[in-house]
């Protein structure tokens, strides 16, 4: 069963971490043992590349990640963007705009950090968020005082967009909305939210175009997800490993399931493909 991998990609949010946020020793060990058989170790993650937890970020030898949902390809040691694939600044505006008379919290992403108000962030219970997402929120977010007046002055491109909803229904509503806006990709990575990227950039164009980089073939990569945006990865990655607790459609693209987020998962997968 063991495969000659050289490249992992993993997403954090209900695959690496658990379901506190928290990187467990036995995921950090199957991490470290892949790094020292010279494995790259790649975050891969609708976060931001500053939202990339430290504890992840500081293992000795993960230099690259994957994110916004491949919208960069980041070197953490060069400290320097690989590849970008934005969102139009006119077009961001136009979808902003658009969500404004909405009952909807929402964040455009620019340099690497997300984009917010103190009406959202005050009211982030009302989305469903769970305190520890919250306090990721909290911590990757620059607060202004209007954040359309603010992408109007910046004038900067925009990594993603995220928008949370206090139900279902309109979730549906916006989605059908937002397919009328071209050159998007429109993803969710939890029950009530939809990212919205241009749509060159998803992870599993972001893993390609890193193993290109970093001269690796489609064959020697894998992919670890759980969710709606994990979906291009785990159908691109020449090994693509979906959690049990993952959403049904994606599990219908496995190549395998492994263990929940909680039952280190990311570990067991990698100790079955790699470490056995």
């Amino acid at each position: 069963m063991k495969k000659d991998i050289k490249l992992i990609s993993l997403d954090l949010d209900g695959t690496l971490l658990d379901s506190k946020k928290r990187l467990s020793s036995r995921n950090e060990k199957a991490l470290k043992d892949c790094i020292a058989r010279g494995i790259h170790i790649v975050p891969t993650t609708g976060r931001t590349v500053d939202g990339v937890p430290s504890v992840i970020k500081e293992i000795p030898g993960v230099r690259y990640a994957i994110a916004t949902n491949g919208a960069i390809i980041y070197d953490m040691k060069e400290q320097k963007v690989i590849d970008s694939r934005m969102l139009d600044h006119d077009r961001a505006l136009d979808i902003l705009r658009m969500l404004e008379p909405y009952p909807v919290m929402f964040d455009p992403y620019i340099n690497g950090r997300g984009i917010s108000e103190e009406r959202f962030l005050n009211h982030m219970d009302e989305f469903g968020l769970t305190k520890e997402l919250q306090d990721m929120v909290r911590i990757t977010r620059d607060v202004v005082p209007n954040i359309i007046r603010h992408v109007e002055e910046t004038k900067c491109p925009i990594e993603k967009i995220n928008i949370f909803f206090k139900e279902a229904v309109l979730k549906e509503q916006i989605r059908e909305i937002l397919k009328g806006f071209s050159g998007l990709i429109i993803t969710s990575s939890i029950p009530l939210n939809l990212e919205i990227n241009n749509l060159e950039a998803t992870k599993g164009k972001g893993i390609l175009r890193l193993a290109s980089y970093l001269g690796i073939s489609r064959n020697q990569t894998m992919a670890f997800g759980d969710g709606e945006n994990d979906m291009s990865m785990i159908e691109e990655a020449g090994i693509g490993v979906v959690m049990e607790n993952g959403i049904e459609s994606l599990k219908k693209k496995a190549d395998y399931i492994t263990k929940s987020n909680d039952e280190d998962g990311v570990a067991a997968g990698i100790e079955k493909f790699i470490l056995a």
